[in-house]
């Protein structure tokens, strides 16, 4: 198996001003690509090859020796979820529904659960992602380093990147106004909605 390069459902330049095209450009056609390219490079010819993405993750995540493929894997699959955690066409309300729910019972409201994403995605030290999760019913703020996803009894529903190469272009060290501006315009709840209602 070949994997091929997400195609990003909205245009280059379509995340402005919060994201420019120069940053999207850089993220999507150097970063994710070369993930994409290195993966299919270090499983050719191996007994990976003909696996699932998710399979070749869980089957690499603890052998040090396949930690490149691993990494390859992973930011993969991060950076395909990822685009889809953020829309153009993004509000800070949340449709009424199940969802909706779900967040007052577990936060307390909208305002709660952005907090709570905004404080996982500024204290990761170093690279990483802040998600919001599935575990066992309940919805739940989590992060991880570097490549590492809450795939083990944890269903993902939206993600923020914060390695640098996610805004630095853009924002330089202030993380924080990144955060707060994909917060305020860009986070795709209809995608958290999609993914909470998949069993």
């Amino acid at each position: 198996m070949t994997f091929e390069l997400y195609k990003l459902p909205y245009d280059l330049n379509a995340l402005e001003p919060f994201i420019s095209e120069k940053t999207l450009r850089f993220h999507y056609e150097k970063h994710h690509t070369g993930y994409v390219n290195t993966l299919n490079s270090l499983i050719k010819g191996t007994d990976l090859e003909n696996k699932s993405l998710e399979d070749i993750i869980l089957a690499t995540e603890k052998e040090s020796s396949q930690q490149a493929i691993f990494n390859n894997a992973a930011q993969t699959w991060n950076h395909t979820f990822y685009w889809q955690s953020l829309s153009p066409h993004a509000g800070n309300n949340i449709p009424d529904g199940d969802f909706k729910e779900a967040v007052s019972r577990d936060f307390g409201s909208i305002e709660n659960l952005k907090e709570e994403l905004k404080k996982a995605a500024t204290t990761q030290f170093g690279s990483g992602w802040a998600w919001l999760i599935l575990e066992s019913g309940k919805l739940k703020v989590v992060k991880t380093s570097n490549a590492n996803i809450p795939l083990h009894h944890q269903k993902p529903l939206l993600t923020i990147d914060v390695w640098e190469h996610a805004y630095y272009l853009d924002y330089q060290n202030r993380r924080l106004d990144y955060v707060q501006s994909i917060l305020d315009n860009l986070i795709n709840w209809n995608f958290a909605i999609q993914n909470f209602h998949q069993i």
